[in-house]
């Protein structure tokens, strides 16, 4: 039995770090000898999967923490296409909030991140549609890239590669690709290009780690054979935090959020499994790295590094962390002078925290404000305090991106904290602050990333920071650390965030998608932020010509920075319908802004700042509508609501305690938001209240819930019963199936023509069982599938009518869908309900 050492987990990221992410790292004396004993653990672990949630988050903590290895991630997408259930944020927004989610999760579990280039784009039934919508070149010569430079001895895949169609097409295909670059990485014809970069690397074995979803249920995985197996005990007891391995990966997987998979920690034994499919077979089958040398033997002139320190290791005083420093920064010294780049790099990186940490050195730089502008001078204030009683010097503070030493030779006296003002001047040409995935036009399927060295890298690439150069020991020792802004919240205390380099000024759209029902003009507000103080400029907002825009321009005057102002255009549609794009552009001293600035913020995550064109979706459209005021009862969060009252219905959003018969008589028509009854208990206690009010002469619109975890098995007056099914091709041919039915002919007719157009799916969680009162409306499948009938059912009740819909006019309103609105006004204007029919399960 292998002997159980004091383990220990970053305990600052769990208590601390998780509320604010940008606050510095300070591990405790426990903390710190866990990592020397990490410095000698010179071993690799590739997880690899599709999205963002897909890892196996109990494996990567047990990696990391219990056997110390290099433990990283490669999700191949950044879950773009996923629902969001604390936001309206969807597509690329949604995939900026998963990547940080994913950093913060790695954070707890001890991992690193990694991403591909490829889009998530939403649900895909098999590997052959994904990997043609993704470019499987391009993604396997993502994955090629991601292991030579990451260079694991070992690939773990979270799917199994020999069964494509049992799951999500991505996620077969994040293991085919894995599978597939096993034989490539080693082979330098293979990518020839990256070798500028990185040097060929063979992986020494390649596992699947099967789970009982894997089998269909826990007691046919129990009853499986797993002889051949690698078997890990992961449900290790972390004495030095008092937490379970099982605990700290809830913990790490709680940080998905946005897809609502927290997640409550277990304890015991737990054993997970791999299969090996690729190299070597351990001779002892449960020790995963057997016959990889995962000492520093394995690099060249390493033996002394390992000896030195295996011995700071056993003389390690837990009481007095400091007294490891001057053989900590000999070791250093000792790496700082190996040839080995890739363990270098990694080891020094690492040994310069740890050494920070033992002595308490304090280093931060920050910026008097969070945004600023490229050619603009930025006041920063350096701390730098030492807080043991080793001898320090600052030698000097670099600053970047401007690479300007400026000589400090401050001795650094046990704790007499130094404080440095000085200015830094950045660069006229210094990029904006942004998802750097996100700057180039990206496909259906790919980010486009022209830069190779960026490929992978999981965060926003930030260019202001200053480099500390610290002498201990007669060894000078560089410490980076990126600038940020701070300031004092009179309830949470410090805060942080990353200091963001902005343009000038924004302008923004206010409306997403403009519809024009008809020849009117409308006045269009435009927003203009100062990126700066004293902006003055015009604004324009530019049409095609067949549209007119009046005035030609506006003058804008801000005189401090973060001022906006709203401004007005009146824009007059053409006759005949026509959908075109709208771009505010805001030129100042001859220089044209066409930027809209967006800021991601919630507690769980770093904020994010992603600059968008400033632009809108204009249509004029051939829409009518018939009905007025609708309650809107917000679900896991969309932008419905917004397209409702651009199709000129006056909105009310509900909450849950103001469903009552008097709140609702002044309603035409309630409509429930996406994952209502996945998210919202209190509508349990609601339903005979709606269902009433529909038996009254209304109408209630029921968006797509999922199968799983409704708050009430009577979503419905009737029968109904939610399914898997969905149709993913969002150009699949639409079937009407009762096509003399006011919902496809009042006050619109609808045709095949209004599904044209639809973005990422047609609908998802269709029902498939429902009563006789229901009349399903239309059908579609994806190809090589049978009909799928439930996209929306209708159904009378009382004098109203109940309407399911499983169709994502969640996403398709947003993207300016003409169809997706002219339908959903017929699904609202639904009148003269017929009697309902016996109720009779439909199968």
């Amino acid at each position: 039995m292998r002997k159980i050492q004091i383990q220990i987990f970053l305990l600052f990221f769990i208590s601390f770090q998780i509320s604010f992410a940008q606050q510095p790292q300070k591990l405790n004396s426990v903390e710190i000898y866990n990592q020397i004993k990490k410095l000698n653990f010179l071993g690799s672990v590739l997880y690899v999967a599709a999205h963002p949630d897909d890892e196996n988050t109990r494996m990567i903590s047990y990696l990391a923490n219990d056997m110390n290895a290099r433990t990283g991630y490669l999700s191949l997408t950044r879950g773009d296409g996923g629902q969001n259930l604390i936001g309206p944020q969807l597509r690329e927004l949604l995939g900026v909030i998963r990547t940080q989610e994913l950093i913060e999760a790695r954070k707890i579990d001890g991992g690193e991140q990694f991403f591909s280039r490829a889009n998530d784009f939403g649900f895909s039934k098999n590997p052959d549609e994904t990997l043609d919508i993704w470019d499987k070149n391009k993604v396997l010569a993502d994955v090629v890239w991601t292991i030579r430079k990451f260079q694991p001895d070992i690939i773990i895949n979270r799917f199994d590669h020999r069964s494509p169609g049992t799951t999500h097409g991505h996620h077969t295909s994040s293991a085919m690709l894995s599978v597939e670059s096993f034989k490539l990485t080693n082979d330098p014809k293979v990518y020839p290009e990256q070798l500028k970069f990185v040097a060929p690397w063979q992986v020494k074995r390649q596992f699947f780690n099967p789970s009982w979803w894997f089998y269909g249920s826990q007691e046919k995985f129990d009853a499986a054979n797993k002889s051949k197996f690698t078997k890990l005990e992961t449900g290790v007891y972390y004495n030095g935090i008092g937490k379970s391995n099982q605990e700290i990966a809830a913990l790490s997987r709680s940080r998905h959020q946005s897809q609502g998979f927290g997640s409550t920690g277990v304890r015991g034994e737990e054993t997970e499994y791999l299969e090996l499919i690729n190299g070597e077979t351990p001779k002892e089958r449960d020790n995963l790295f057997d016959g990889i040398d995962t000492s520093w033997n394995r690099v060249k002139n390493g033996k002394p590094i390992g000896d030195l320190i295996s011995s700071i290791i056993s003389k390690y005083d837990f009481n007095k962390p400091s007294a490891s420093i001057p053989d900590l920064v000999k070791a250093y010294a000792m790496i700082e002078a190996l040839e080995d780049d890739h363990w270098k790099a990694i080891k020094s990186n690492a040994i310069k925290n740890i050494i920070a940490s033992c002595s308490g050195l304090y280093l931060e730089a920050v910026a008097n404000e969070q945004e600023a502008t490229p050619g603009s001078t930025l006041k920063l204030y350096l701390e730098a305090i030492n807080r043991c009683n080793i001898d320090m010097q600052l030698v000097s503070v670099k600053t970047l991106p401007d690479n300007k030493t400026i000589s400090q030779n401050i001795a650094l006296k046990n704790n007499n904290d130094q404080k440095i003002n000085l200015q830094l001047q950045l660069p006229e040409n210094l990029e904006y602050t942004q998802p750097y995935w996100l700057k180039e036009k990206a496909t259906v399927g790919m980010y486009t990333v022209s830069n190779q060295e960026n490929i992978g890298i999981p965060d926003i690439i930030r260019e202001t920071k200053v480099v500390f150069n610290v002498k201990i020991n007669d060894v000078e020792i560089p410490f980076e650390r990126t600038v940020v802004y701070k300031y004092n919240d009179g309830v949470k205390g410090e805060m942080y965030n990353f200091l963001d380099i902005v343009p000038e000024v924004t302008t923004s759209i206010l409306e997403r998608v403009l519809i024009f029902r008809d020849t009117k003009s409308k006045m269009i507000p435009v927003k203009v932020r100062a990126g700066k103080d004293n902006v003055k400029g015009n604004l324009q907002l530019e049409l095609p010509k067949s549209w007119t825009v009046s005035p030609k321009e506006i003058s804008f005057d801000l005189d401090k920075k973060g001022n906006e102002q709203i401004f007005y255009f009146e824009v007059t549609p053409p006759v005949n319908p026509e959908e075109v794009m709208a771009k505010s552009i805001a030129t100042v001293d001859g220089k044209r802004f066409d930027k809209d600035q967006t800021i991601i913020d919630f507690n769980h995550i770093t904020k994010q700042m992603v600059l968008k064109s400033a632009e809108s979706k204009c249509i004029r459209i051939d829409l009518k509508t018939s009905g007025d005021a609708i309650a809107y009862i917000m679900g896991a969060g969309d932008e419905v609501p917004e397209s409702l009252a651009q199709m000129g219905y006056k909105v009310s959003i509900l909450k849950p305690e103001e469903i009552t018969p008097e709140r609702l008589d002044s309603f035409s028509t309630v409509i429930t938001g996406i994952r209502a009854y996945n998210t919202v208990n209190a509508l349990a206690n609601k339903q005979n209240i709606l269902f009433n009010f529909v038996k009254g002469g209304k109408n209630m619109i029921v968006q797509y819930n999922t199968n799983g975890k409704l708050v009430t098995d009577k979503i419905a007056p009737y029968p109904l019963k939610l399914s898997n099914d969905r149709v993913t091709e969002e150009n699949a041919k639409i079937t009407f199936l009762a096509p003399n039915h006011p919902v496809l002919n009042t006050p619109n007719k609808i045709s095949e023509k209004d599904f044209q157009g639809w973005t990422q799916e047609q609908g998802l969680y269709y029902p498939n069982e429902y009563d006789a009162a229901f009349t399903p409306i239309i059908s579609s499948h994806d190809k090589g599938e049978s009909a799928k009938d439930g996209a929306l059912l209708v159904a009378p009740y009382g004098k109203g009518y109940y309407i399911y819909t499983g169709l994502s006019f969640f996403r398709e309103l947003p993207e300016g869908v003409s169809g997706a609105y002219r339908l959903l006004s017929n699904i609202i204007s639904l009148k003269q309900p017929i009697e309902a029919p016996k109720q009779d399960l439909k199968q």
